[in-house]
């Protein structure tokens, strides 16, 4: 074993417009190591250690690693495999283990939401079974702003400037169509089992009656009846409606109105599009309505990211590969809030234990007692997260990438 051992990292679940910064806070951090000799990425998350396929960064340039903070999506791929319990996937972490080995693989990073904190946990816990010496390091990341402890997820600030900035521009095309045209648009945005990426609309409203005029969340059980009243309450008042809804939005039974029958490989039920099913309802009311689907968009718009966001995806990385070389694990770094104007803010940590599979939803405190709105309460947390421009090189007219070699180590299991 040498004195400078290798580090493994990789991206998983859903990626984000600023995942890869959190990539480039890992590599130039360990970079600056002495006790990292080289960052070695899956390839497609925890899939590049099971199958050997690990990208040697070291063979890229510091430019094309600085690049990775202007490109969106997963730079080394990422994936959706959930590892079960060691018992019932024992052949699993047996590969994976014997990979960490053949590669002198000593710190452990992997990037992503609660199911992706699981899977680190549950290979800390088994290096802690095997004495295998690693450090496993968590670092957080969805849009959906739902990881427990953290103040915010990195990935989740860019999505809810997205979403404000498409509900206001959408809702001043729809309001300049509503006299003779349309007089409902429906916005659909991601958002499972937590609103926060529609509540962000509500950024986009600076006076009374501006849109978002109906936010619908999952936290906020659907009712028909009292859906259509309120639509035809804000025709009748603004002369035009828009309403931002969570991909999630339930009834009171937990039934998923967008509900496709399916299921991921995580188990979670894929959920088939609420926009038509509501633009279905209001067109049943006599109304003409758009309806769209933000689906990736919001999520790999690195255009128009927050400032705040980006700097936040750096700082959790850089401070990951801080943690494992200062001898700890089965942690992941969080954001603390420590004042919302102006919005200042400081690395902790927390338990992976504590962390995995858990989900942080709106509180009610955020919901305005009709369930339709966001509370002031609300705003003032949201505001900060969407602060600032981050900056976006442009080549051609279109924005500059990081164009990676990504070339293979050489395998060495069979």
């Amino acid at each position: 074993m040498t004195l400078k051992r290798n580090a493994f990292y990789a991206q998983s679940g859903g990626v984000t417009s600023v995942i890869n910064a959190s990539a480039c806070g890992v590599i130039e951090t360990a970079a600056k190591s002495k006790k990292i000799n080289k960052v070695l990425c899956g390839q497609n998350g925890i899939l590049g250690a099971l199958n050997e396929n690990l990208i040697d960064t070291s063979k890229e340039s510091k430019s094309t690693i600085a690049k990775l903070k202007n490109t969106p999506g997963g730079a080394f791929g990422s994936c959706r495999f959930k590892l079960q319990d060691p018992i019932n996937q024992k052949k699993e972490y047996d590969r994976l283990f014997e990979v960490f080995a053949a590669h002198d693989i000593g710190y452990f990073f992997y990037n992503g939401g609660g199911d992706s904190q699981d899977t680190t946990y549950k290979i800390s816990e088994m290096a802690k079974k095997l004495k295998f010496p690693i450090q496993c390091i968590g670092i957080p990341k969805t849009v959906d702003n739902d990881l427990p402890f953290t103040d915010c997820s990195p990935g989740f600030g860019s999505v809810a400037k997205y979403v404000a900035t498409s509900t206001l521009e959408a809702g001043l095309d729809v309001k300049s169509m509503a006299e003779t045209s349309t007089k409902v648009f429906i916005l659909e945005v991601m958002g499972r089992h937590a609103g926060w990426i529609a509540a962000s609309s509500c950024l986009a409203a600076t006076k009374a009656g501006d849109p978002p005029h109906i936010i619908l969340l999952p936290e906020v059980p659907f009712e028909k009846s009292k859906f259509i009243s309120q639509v035809k309450q804000t025709v009748k008042k603004n002369g035009y409606c828009v309403i931002i809804a969570s991909e999630g939005t339930q009834t009171k039974s937990g039934k998923f109105l967008a509900d496709s029958g399916l299921t991921d490989a995580f188990g979670h039920k894929q959920l088939g599009g609420v926009a038509p099913v509501l633009a279905s309802m209001i067109s049943k009311m006599g109304l003409k309505n758009h309806w769209a689907v933000a689906d990736y968009l919001q999520r790999s718009a690195r255009h128009i990211s927050s400032k705040t966001d980006l700097d936040q995806a750096y700082a959790v990385g850089a401070h990951a590969v801080k943690l494992a070389i200062a001898g700890k694990t089965a942690i992941m770094p969080i954001i603390k809030r420590l004042s919302d104007s102006p919005y200042k803010w400081k690395i902790e940590t927390a338990s992976l234990k504590n962390v995995a599979n858990v989900e942080k939803t709106m509180p009610k405190k955020f919901i305005s007692a009709n369930g339709f709105e966001i509370t002031a309460a609300g705003k003032k947390y949201l505001r900060p997260l969407i602060q600032g421009e981050a900056s976006t090189k442009y080549k051609n007219g279109i924005p500059e990438v990081a164009e990676l070699k990504k070339v293979l180590v050489q395998k060495k299991v069979s």
